[in-house]
């Protein structure tokens, strides 16, 4: 087994992003999280939309600069064909908040 993901040590910026995060809800093809950075910060949610929106597997992203909310929609079979996708669903998987 990998000592990096062993450890869960982010690896990528896409790893990176995705533990600055409060991960809010899960369902599979639906994701909301909730960035205390992105409230106020709309250069910030420009990145957010560019970075996300240019992965293929994400169908949409919705973020809002009042409430630091980003929804990401996504078909599951699609997201899961890409390794480094598929990795953070399963990391999100694991680390949404349970209600």
């Amino acid at each position: 087994m990998n000592l990096m993901n062993t450890l869960q040590i982010p690896t990528t910026k896409l790893d990176l992003f995705i533990r600055s995060v409060e991960i809010s809800s899960y369902l599979p093809g639906r994701v909301r999280l909730h960035s205390k950075q992105l409230a106020g910060n709309p250069a910030l949610e420009v990145e957010v939309q560019a970075q996300l929106g240019a992965f293929p597997e994400i169908a949409s992203v919705e973020t809002s600069t009042v409430t630091g909310s980003i929804l990401i929609k996504y078909d599951p079979a699609v997201l899961r064909k890409n390794a480094e996708l598929r990795k953070v669903e399963e990391y999100i998987m694991t680390h949404a908040k349970r209600r």
